[in-house]
């Protein structure tokens, strides 16, 4: 990749269709209400199209699906397909893994497999669609597994468009959101690196203080248009967070463009916009040149 090139890093796009694979009904359900909460087409862009607009807007990205087939039922689009992607189009795409929590010691081998052959270069999770508490021991097999590569999780923090609406929300429990569940996980990981997605609402100021205590604690502002972040989210990138801000966006939820054009109109300053669409999304990921 040849960073030079592009004008932001995406570190939050996902992948909602399979290249190979229907669309599974009961995930469908879920995209149903999303799309009506966000406002939002239904028609969900294949990978291959997702490639073609990042490629146009000069944004590379990193990818992921999300694997909650314990917590919802819903069969997982492969790790293998976004891990192809990526080495057909290095690039743009980064290529990130998601692996259920609750499958254990088989998750970790999946993990270990996905880095060492297939070039996964960091993990997602979704405490509230995967029904778990990122604290539980339960995950820790394969948090050793990341831990060993030194790679970064992007974990969903915060309130969940997926479920909004539904009966029951779907069954989507919001309190694995919370973000302080994730502080345990990162005194006892400090050679991951934690992305705490989304502005973390209502519970925003948890990420802020974690982002501010924890050296290996970042936040991606994805999921909100800046023009609804809270003032302190701001606040903190403009002064003493303004290493720890990343952009992200929740495509296809949220188009990059328009998010970059919302952000240059909320008082972010001049000097941290470089910093906040690129330069820090590149140390965290281990693509900075090296002076």
């Amino acid at each position: 990749m040849d960073t030079d090139n592009i004008v932001a890093l995406d570190v939050h796009v996902h992948a909602e269709t399979s290249c190979t694979d229907p669309e599974d009904p009961v995930m469908g359900q879920y995209f149903d209400a999303a799309s009506s909460y966000f406002k939002v087409s239904r028609q969900r862009p294949s990978m291959a199209e997702t490639v073609a607009y990042y490629r146009e807007q000069k944004v590379a990205f990193c990818l992921f699906t999300v694997d909650c087939e314990a917590g919802i039922g819903a069969r997982r689009i492969r790790n293998e397909e976004i891990a192809q992607l990526a080495l057909d189009n290095p690039d743009v795409v980064i290529p990130f893994a998601s692996i259920d929590p609750h499958k254990g010691k088989l998750g970790a081998r999946e993990a270990r497999d996905l880095i060492e052959n297939h070039g996964i270069r960091g993990f997602k999770f979704h405490p509230p669609m995967q029904n778990f508490d990122p604290g539980d021991k339960l995950a820790y097999p394969l948090y050793e597994v990341i831990a060993e590569y030194g790679l970064p999780a992007v974990f969903h923090t915060g309130h969940s468009g997926m479920g909004t609406g539904m009966k029951g929300g779907g069954g989507i429990r919001l309190k694995y959101g919370q973000p302080i569940l994730v502080d345990d996980v990162a005194v006892d990981f400090p050679e991951m690196k934690f992305i705490l997605a989304h502005p973390s609402w209502p519970w925003t100021d948890e990420s802020l203080s974690m982002a501010l205590h924890k050296e290996n604690v970042y936040i991606d502002l994805s999921g909100w248009s800046p023009k609804y972040f809270p003032p302190q989210v701001v606040r903190y990138a403009n002064g003493q967070l303004s290493d720890k801000m990343l952009f992200g966006s929740d495509f296809p939820l949220i188009r990059p463009d328009a998010w970059i054009a919302a952000a240059r109109e909320v008082g972010f300053k001049e000097a941290v916009m470089p910093k906040l669409l690129k330069e820090n999304a590149l140390k965290v990921l281990g693509l900075a040149r090296k002076n």
